[in-house]
């Protein structure tokens, strides 16, 4: 019988001994991992190459003739955010979007976009390219009912359909190389948006359904700058985390890296050692304690790059140039803003 994401971490748990070193150095963030016991059972991540998407907005807005074509948002309906028409900035929203198309991103599945009866398809041929490139693609799965609580990414299906849209899509990861980020935002928003008693049992029966298919799921934890870890920490256990392969953190924000790992070692040890990894899409400048479209951020540390104790890969969740939202100036959430993108892609310089 295979192994479920739970018996995985419980082994590398137990086996793996580590220390977290996190040196700042002439401003470059590294963290290295000391040691880990030989033959420990190997993490979701172990050896992989990340799937990159070819028909991702960056991918889409490289490919035109200019940057300001309009691609279709990658979780709503909606348009680019345009540009200014100089051919300077042109070439600069081209070559930026050029820049973040090549780095491997998490494919979001939205049922806005992909809905039921459509979307176990559309995965399933995601999960062949990626095979026949001989890679491992990420999915964000996001349609829990109340999404976002109204916000900027409202959204969802409703209480009858999520859990059969979520079985089309373990039905199509299954048996494959994947990993999957579950419901950004939903775990930490619960005390404050709608039915906290009947998200949470979402979130729970959502998390089993991929624990059973034995998938990677990381479901999300929120992020240093939200709740203490002990609240979320009881938060996750009342979400389902147990039967999880682990959490995710930072997912579409801006902490450092550093301060994550310090949050997630902590959080990590209020639940019995699991696992966890980090968006560090956007987080190359640190926050400045705004979540949506802050000014002058940069990209952070390349994919499969950072390493700690429990940390199973640091990844580039949120694809770096869409819109957090309507807010300072942005489009709608999830769309394609060449001006940010060229301010995010300032980040490779320090690579």
């Amino acid at each position: 019988m295979p192994r479920t994401p739970r018996d995985r971490r419980r082994t590398r748990t137990a086996v793996a001994l580590g220390v977290v070193a996190v040196l700042l150095a002439g401003g470059a963030l590294a963290v290295s991992l000391v040691s880990r016991v030989p033959n420990a059972a190997a993490g979701p991540f172990d050896g992989a190459q990340l799937y990159v998407d070819p028909s991702s907005l960056a991918a889409r807005a490289a490919a035109a003739d200019t940057a300001t074509q309009e691609p279709t948002s990658s979780a709503t309906a909606g348009t680019s955010g345009g540009s200014s028409g100089d051919p300077t900035d042109l070439a600069q929203q081209l070559a930026a979007a050029e820049r973040i198309a090549a780095e491997p991103t998490a494919i979001w599945l939205v049922p806005e976009r992909y809905p039921i009866g459509t979307v176990r398809d559309t995965v399933s041929e995601i999960v062949r390219s990626a095979e026949r490139a001989g890679s491992m693609p990420v999915f964000t799965v996001y349609g829990i009912p109340e999404r976002d609580c109204g916000n900027q990414s409202a959204g969802g299906l409703s209480s009858d359909e999520y859990q059969d849209w979520v079985a089309e899509i373990v039905a199509a990861v299954a048996d494959h190389r994947v990993a999957v980020i579950l419901e950004p935002d939903a775990v930490a928003l619960a005390p404050d948006c709608g039915d906290r008693t009947a998200r949470m049992r979402q979130l729970t029966a959502a998390t089993e359904q991929f624990a059973d298919a034995s998938v990677p799921v990381y479901l999300d934890g929120g992020h240093s700058d939200w709740r203490p870890p002990a609240e979320m920490a009881e938060l996750l256990r009342e979400a389902g985390v147990a039967d999880a392969t682990g959490f995710a953190t930072n997912v579409s924000n801006y902490n450092t890296t550093e301060d994550e790992i310090a949050y997630a070692e902590e959080l990590s040890g209020l639940l019995d050692g699991a696992h966890y990894v980090i968006d560090t899409s956007r987080n190359g400048s640190g926050s400045n304690g705004e979540w949506c479209n802050p000014s002058g951020r940069t990209v952070g540390q390349q994919p499969l790059t950072a390493q700690a104790e429990h940390l199973d890969a640091n990844l580039w969740v949120k694809a770096p140039g869409e819109s957090d939202g309507a807010c300072n100036g942005g489009p709608l959430a999830g769309v394609w803003w060449p001006e940010q993108a060229v301010q995010l892609a300032k980040g490779f310089s320090a690579w």
